[in-house]
């Protein structure tokens, strides 16, 4: 998404590309040589046309009372158009839309006062604090650009959105559950937070501004929705980026990376920390530990209620 620096974007932006940048200007090329030109060929001189006969008095009969049928149909043809536009110039009411959403699988929180965002099916959940908005049907990410890896995250929660008036579509943090194809969850961690680290907070076509200084992986675990504990891995990362609209930008970014086969889907909590309302080291490490799978007996669906459209 760019061109600019990302930080405070949402990501999957679109750039437009600027006129003439790195692009081909032909020049005027010094061994051109004209074509001569080709005289045009002398006009040829008309042929005489034969002399008008005079029209007989049935043949401007007929000609006056085909003019005259004609004159009929056209006043006719021009009423009827303007009784048309007059009724199609009456605005025509719409009906509201009524939007019902499609049913969806939550399941509780486990930490107090919190929100639960559930995965597909309900199946993994983690919670987040109160002043964030969870969007479990949002996606969300970087796009792939020539110096940044990108990243798709689902399962997605947000926080302070629009913070910087002067950054449109600004955010301060997310976060969101990403499909990393590695079997160690240490090595799965550590490349989740270097894609969303590098592509969030830097051009998407460079220069790769942001310095990211990355903690060792912490152990941990991850319980599955069976009981089941598996390993983990929690890697945690501070980004610094130069002065931009928004003053000097500091940021975290943390993930958790179960064990759980050729792949590991892991959850990245970003945030800026510059700004009242975002989430500091110690609140990105418990958000990441909240991190679970759900038991089939805790997933409940719901079907939001539909809202209208006007």
């Amino acid at each position: 998404m760019f061109g600019k620096k990302r930080r405070d974007s949402p990501g999957y932006e679109d750039n437009a590309a600027l006129d003439g940048f790195g692009g081909y200007q032909p020049s005027d090329s010094s061994g051109y040589t004209p074509v001569p030109e080709t005289p045009a060929p002398e006009p040829e001189p008309e042929p005489e046309k034969p002399a008008k006969q005079p029209m007989s008095r049935s043949g401007r009969r007929a000609m006056y009372g085909f003019f005259a049928t004609l004159g009929v149909i056209a006043v006719a043809a021009l009423a009827n158009n303007g009784d048309r536009s007059s009724e199609s110039s009456a605005p025509t009411p719409r009906a509201p839309i009524v939007y019902t959403p499609s049913p969806q699988v939550v399941a509780p929180p486990v930490t107090e006062g919190w929100q639960s965002v559930a995965g597909k099916d309900g199946v993994y959940a983690y919670d987040v604090p109160p002043n964030w908005t969870p969007k479990p049907g949002t996606i969300h990410g970087w796009e792939k650009g020539t110096q940044v890896p990108g990243i798709t995250m689902v399962a997605s929660a947000f926080v302070g959105e629009g913070y910087c008036p002067q950054e449109k579509r600004s955010r301060l943090g997310g976060s969101g559950v990403a499909n990393i194809k590695l079997a160690d969850p240490a090595a799965a961690a550590k490349k989740a937070v270097d894609d969303l680290a590098v592509s969030a907070y830097n051009p998407e076509d460079g220069p790769l501004t942001a310095k990211i200084t990355a903690e060792p992986p912490q152990t941990t675990e991850f319980t599955l929705g069976t009981g089941k504990k598996v390993p983990a891995s929690i890697v945690l990362a501070e980004v610094v980026t130069p002065p931009g609209a928004c003053g000097a930008h500091r940021a975290l970014v943390g993930v958790i990376a179960p064990q759980l086969g050729e792949a590991s889907a892991a959850l990245a909590v970003y945030s800026g920390q510059d700004a009242p309302g975002g989430a500091d080291r110690e609140l990105i490490l418990k958000i990441l530990k909240t991190y679970r799978g759900v038991p089939e007996a805790d997933r409940r669906t719901i079907t939001p209620p539909p809202s209208t459209l006007r």
